[in-house]
């Protein structure tokens, strides 16, 4: 497969990383630049797959670190072709801004952004923010997991299993308290 980026075409390849989460394996798209796609439910039989020995290393190794606990930042290199403007701005203050262990509202998050400086309506600021969380590519690298609702956990791709999934890793970083069926790290 490949993918079309801002300077051209860029090869793709699929990896998928077991995991601990509600959902299963991560499947991660990784190019010559770095980690392209990051999702939590299903791979294509079809896509093709990694076969770079270092990149399966270091991305099934440092993922592993993280959801073990063992590690904050996952320090794997991004490539952001998939996202551009708004989207990658917003991504990239989220990036930026909230460290393990941390939450920011989606409307709290608009605001440091700086790319709705323009809308009267923070409301509606809010609700592009949370789109644009649902369709980061590089969800668990851009920790869109981190980003909640003023009043509660807010929402996640993937249904159910994605709301699990972002309890879970909030439970992780230590924003949630366990509960009896945590099945992560102490």
């Amino acid at each position: 497969m490949v993918q079309r980026g801002r300077s051209g075409a860029v090869p793709m390849s699929w990896l998928a990383v077991e995991t601990p989460l509600p959902s299963g394996p991560l499947h991660v798209a990784v190019t010559p630049r770095g980690v392209a796609a990051v999702g939590y439910l299903g791979l294509a039989a079809e896509l093709p797959r990694c076969t770079d020995e270092s990149k399966i290393a270091a991305v099934t190794g440092r993922v592993g670190e993280y959801l073990a606990g063992r590690r904050r930042e996952l320090d794997l290199p991004i490539d952001w072709s998939l996202s551009g403007g708004p989207h990658r701005t917003v991504l990239q203050a989220l990036l930026r801004e909230v460290p393990y262990g941390r939450t920011i509202t989606y409307g709290e998050l608009a605001v440091r952004s700086g790319v709705f400086g323009d809308v009267d309506e923070p409301g509606l600021a809010a609700r592009t923010v949370g789109q644009m969380m649902a369709a980061n590519p590089v969800a668990l690298l851009v920790p869109c997991h981190r980003v909640v609702a003023a009043d509660g956990i807010g929402g996640f791709g993937g249904g159910r299993v994605g709301i699990d999934v972002k309890r879970w890793l909030l439970t992780l970083e230590g924003v949630l308290e366990p509960t009896l069926d945590w099945n992560g790290p102490l």
